[in-house]
């Protein structure tokens, strides 16, 4: 099905079971424990033995020989897996083919063995026993060194807009200031594990993987197998936020370690391993330039941003909001990449605007205090309802400025002080901060399949993830809405590669996305309904279990009497992102308590109000924002990956050194959520939300950080000793 144009009739709008506030449907089974995660399906496969990890010892380099005849002679022992005895693999749509090194190490903990036993302790023990000697090489860790070597990517040129640097140049009011932000690492509930399992030459994994058709293509193309020898399941998710968009070590070495032990492996990385052998966000070094004209309306905006990567990785792409979000004539935006020999860069919750507008929303900050505006007043002031690079292209809804203002009345806004430093409560400076948020909609084609029975049950069957965000509550919802059924009559099947290929989890397309593409599955079998009980497909209700047309009725379930009906469908866009810009858009709020003899930093609340089209279920819509203020808190004030530059590795890689905020460090949230439907982005009117609520956060917090204190701290995260030598004198 193709969504060209917004429908005029739309049987979603009835709104009976899409929009309301709903439990989530797989949470009975989150709370009793019964919702099997990757490592614990015990009852998938028969007699599972468990493989282990050994992770390389250094960050560049070769691996001169490997000794694993001890390994092998350990007890309980079954197999041991190197790149000498696994094969070929092959790069696959991302570079699977690096998760085993051999002969070449690329960084640190980089798989170079899997030994599998009888039991984890045993797998474990061996694994310190495989001797690995290594031809250590130099190599460079650190970006600030590496900042003069790093290149124009090639898929990321530079955006020019008129002519900044003249403009910049000639603007009355100007600031040029350098920002940066550190190593980042997803901290999720669940590590990354799997269980294969081989039947012949087809293969089994029951995996933690947010996108299934991806995982299940990559794994085939690493193993160099058919596609349709490969099967994925991933059920259930502890989290993700990114780390799992791709397939990591733990799959791949599996299937070699099933293979080579001749029975099912299970194989999860240590929380150790997590940090230097998957991903992380990279860290990055920005210079933003702002200049206005005297009444505060920007005539130039730069924003030039470096970070580095393995070599052939890309960049953090930490400028996209910047193309969008103000307006002004003369624009520039600049990515460089450098080559790091420092674990995988790659997608963190929110890749690119999240690092991005930790700096953005600092500079705008800065800039209204130069101008003597208030921050909110700045940000209207410099609005757009266009693509500021193309104003034939107008942004399909945009309410950034009903964000602003609705949150400074609901925050209080008012009662802030323009002077920094000047409120006191106790031994506590306060302050508040404020920041936009801003997220693109990203669309992406999805497909399911629906079947109804003859009992009047709805099963929906897509290969569309939940990693905690509530897809199947959503789908469910859906399915109930298009079909006229309660959600209990609604049976949803997710995170099987069997399953139609949907949009899976990322880039905040999922829920959007996934429902879009059941719609079109329920629109297909509501035409085979109404045709299989003789009624018109455009003319048919479906309301309460029942199909009417005008005075006839007939029972859902009467259409699957003789046999179960089945539709199939997918959602795809014509060009509509060519016709509209599609964005999301919110305002951050925060305020901090800092202690005037420690710099101590708390924060004590935060709203965050978020316009990001239809919300279909506002209770798991309005958890998924506030954990990402929270990780936005976390990112701010805590959150940064030590990197040892001699050695080449994140030192803090486990969660006992790397903090993130635990409840007590964020005291009371509150998200609102504006009434809005945007029948461009789909027939669901919908939009992404869960990574918009970390964007900007950071920066809210920093600028409520400095009206509290009058420091201005531009290299995160906030820690105390960068604010301690500079606090105000004692009252």
């Amino acid at each position: 099905m193709k969504f060209d144009t917004p429908a005029t009739v739309n049987p979603i709008d009835r709104l009976e079971v899409v929009g309301k506030a709903t439990d989530r449907i797989d949470g009975p089974l989150k709370t009793t424990g019964t919702a099997p995660y990757a490592y614990e399906r015990h009852d998938v496969a028969a007699n599972q033995a468990y493989g282990y990890v050994v992770g390389a010892a250094i960050a560049k380099g070769r691996i001169s020989s490997i000794d694993t005849s001890v390994a092998l002679d350990s007890p309980g022992v079954l197999a041991v897996v190197t790149a000498k005895n696994a094969g070929t693999l092959t790069k696959g749509r991302f570079n699977t083919a690096h998760l085993l090194a051999g002969p070449r190490v690329e960084h640190y903990h980089q798989a170079v063995a899997l030994v599998v036993a009888e039991s984890f302790e045993q797998a474990r023990a061996a694994a310190q026993r495989v001797r690995v000697e290594y031809a250590r090489e130099s190599g460079v860790h650190d970006l600030a060194s590496a900042k003069a070597s790093a290149v124009e990517p090639k898929d990321n040129p530079d955006v020019r807009v008129g002519d900044f640097e003249s403009a910049f140049a000639a603007a009355p009011v100007q600031l040029d200031a350098t920002y940066t932000t550190p190593d980042q690492s997803h901290a999720m509930m669940e590590p990354h594990a799997s269980i294969a399992a081989w039947d012949g030459d087809a293969l089994t994994l029951w995996t933690s993987n947010q996108m299934i058709a991806w995982g299940a293509g990559d794994v085939a193309r690493t193993l160099g197998m058919p596609r349709d020898k490969v099967r994925l399941v991933s059920p259930y998710i502890g989290g993700g936020f990114g780390s799992k968009l791709f397939v990591r070590a733990d799959a791949i070495l599996a299937a070699l370690g099933a293979k080579a032990a001749g029975r099912p492996v299970k194989v999860t990385l240590a929380r150790p391993q997590i940090f230097n052998n998957t991903t992380h966000r990279p860290a990055t070094l920005q210079r933003i330039r702002i200049g206005t004209d005297a009444e505060g309306s920007i005539t130039a905006i730069g924003h030039e941003s470096w970070s580095g990567d393995l070599p052939g990785g890309g960049p953090e792409t930490a400028t996209g909001q910047t193309e969008l979000l103000y307006a002004g004539a003369n624009r520039l935006t600049a990515l460089r990449l450098a080559v790091l020999d420092l674990p995988e860069g790659n997608a963190m919750r929110a890749p690119g605007e999240a690092p991005g507008m930790m700096a953005l929303e600092i500079a705008m900050d800065e800039m209204a205090g130069k101008l003597g505006l208030d921050p909110v007043e700045f940000r209207i002031r410099n609005d757009t309802q266009v693509d500021p690079a193309n104003p034939d292209r107008p942004f399909s809804q945009r309410q950034l400025v009903k964000c602003l203002r609705d949150g400074a009345d609901r925050f209080g806004w008012d009662k802030r002080t323009a002077n920094p430093g000047t409120r006191r409560d106790g031994r506590w400076l306060v302050g508040m901060g404020v920041a936009s948020a801003f997220r693109n909609n990203l669309l992406m084609k999805s497909a399911a399949r629906v079947r109804l029975d003859a009992q009047g049950i709805v099963t929906v069957q897509t290969d569309m993830t939940d990693i905690g965000t509530g897809s199947y509550t959503v789908i469910a919802q859906t399915a109930a809405e298009m079909m006229g059924v309660p959600l209990g009559r609604v049976v949803v099947e997710l995170g099987d590669s069997r399953f139609p290929v949907s949009a899976g989890s990322g880039g905040q397309w999922g829920a959007n996305s996934s429902t879009a593409g059941v719609y079109a599955a329920c629109m297909k079998l509501r035409a085979d309904v109404a045709d299989k009980l003789g009624l018109d497909p455009e003319k048919a209700e479906f309301v309460d279990g029942r199909v009417r047309e005008g005075e006839r009725s007939h029972a859902l379930a009467d259409a699957a009497a003789d046999a179960e009906l089945v539709a199939e469908e997918a959602m795809e866009y014509g060009d509509l992102d060519k016709k509209y810009q599609q964005s999301t858009f919110g305002a951050h709020f925060v305020e901090v308590g800092v202690d005037a003899a420690t710099a101590e930093i708390r924060i004590r609340r935060m709203l965050a109000v978020c316009a990001a089209g239809r919300i279909l279920n506002p209770k798991s819509a309005r958890s998924q924002v506030i954990g990402a203020m929270t990780m936005g808190a976390g990112a701010a004030l805590m959150e940064e990956l030590a990197v040892d530059t001699r050695r080449g590795f994140f030192v803090n890689h486990d969660l006992a050194g790397y903090e993130v905020p635990v409840h007590a460090d964020i005291p009371h949230q509150e998200v609102v959520f504006l009434e809005e439907t945007d029948p461009i982005s789909s027939p669901m009117k919908a939009k992404g939300v869960g990574e918009l609520g970390i964007c900007g956060v950071g920066a809210a917090v920093a600028n409520a950080i400095h009206n509290a204190t009058g420091i201005r701290v531009r290299d995160y995260p906030i820690t105390l000793d960068k604010l301690l030598d500079k606090m105000p004198p004692l009252a």
